[in-house]
């Protein structure tokens, strides 16, 4: 692949779990990485205050250091990191052409590279009422896997009305015998054998056509009671709650893979090997159409990811790409 453009063996678009790992492991196969990254390295991960599911940590770790420590690990096996933003991605040769905002030693915003690991993730949706923002990570959650056991024995509250919702409440209601449902809806929009185990759970109260207005918290700084309003009634009223987990979906960040195919929801459709519809693109994390999305699986992604981007660059060489 003749280019005037740096030239990388891997480039990965995203600098979470998925995308560290993928640098650690393609790095140590002695390939040239480069990780693009436009915000913070550790993606999700950096939000977690308490980081206690990942085997071999034993003692919980926060997640901002442990994504600190990923990085480091990349680093130090020659994987690069620059934080700007792609913006374009187009074929070149045997590979791929990459762009990005700015320019960088002097010349222009593109990398060459033979291959492209896709690991922008996705971000969950909010519900942009009062004291979202302010109480993240002290009460107001999006992953009850993540955080549920902090709130063992506590009031918890579940918005949604979808699988995740009903999945993540019966989760839940092994940790504390007081779990509220919300939902804006007068059924759940969930499978019915998953709505079903809800909604004979005794431990569960469903309220059903019924928004959240506010999540109101106290002198602790953390969440007290959320402000709900009935959609039919438009009457108001407050719960008491130690916690909230909102699950209202997901939103996968796929503005730069129109190429790859996709499933309904707009996550990219890989094989086994995190291979794409598109030779020489692979994709990892929870931007893949997938069951369950946690770090311990996205970093799985990443690393199987790397092995099959070595795969196909040494067949490429094999058949005569350079």
């Amino acid at each position: 692949m003749e280019s005037k453009n740096a030239c990388y063996d891997v480039i990965i678009i995203g600098g979470g779990a998925a995308g560290m790992s993928a640098a650690q492991y393609a790095a140590r196969s002695n390939l040239k990485v480069l990780v693009i990254e436009e915000k913070t390295e550790g993606g999700q991960a950096v939000f977690i205050d308490r980081l206690e599911n990942y085997p071999g940590i034993a003692e919980p770790v926060n997640g901002f250091n442990f994504s600190l420590t990923m990085k480091k690990q990349a680093e130090d096996f020659g994987a690069e990191f620059l934080r700007t933003k792609v913006t374009g991605i187009d074929r070149a040769g045997d590979g791929y052409e990459i762009s990005v905002e700015g320019e960088y030693a002097g010349k222009s915003g593109k990398f060459n590279t033979l291959t492209i690991i896709i690991a922008t993730g996705a971000e969950h949706r909010k519900l942009g009422i009062p004291g979202e923002d302010e109480y993240f990570g002290r009460g107001v959650s999006y992953c009850a896997t993540c955080d549920g056991p902090f709130f063992r024995n506590k009031k918890i509250a579940v918005i949604g009305g979808g699988d995740a919702a009903c999945g993540e409440a019966d989760f839940l209601s092994r940790l504390t015998d007081d779990v509220t449902v919300i939902h804006r809806k007068p059924h759940f929009r969930a499978q019915k054998a998953v709505a079903d185990k809800v909604l004979s759970n005794p431990k569960i109260k469903v309220i059903f056509n019924t928004v959240v207005m506010e999540i109101k918290g106290g002198g602790s700084g953390t969440v007290e009671s959320l402000v709900l309003r009935n959609i039919q009634t438009g009457e108001g009223s407050e719960i008491k709650c130690d916690a909230v987990f909102i699950f209202i979906g997901m939103t996968p960040r796929t503005e730069l893979t129109a190429t790859v195919e996709m499933d309904g929801n707009g996550y990219i459709i890989t094989d086994e090997n995190m291979a794409t519809s598109v030779p020489g693109i692979f994709a990892a994390g929870d931007i893949r159409a997938k069951p369950f999305r946690q770090i311990i699986t996205a970093a799985s992604d990443g690393a199987i990811a790397a092995h099959s981007a070595a795969e196909y660059i040494s067949n490429l060489k094999a058949d005569g790409g350079k």
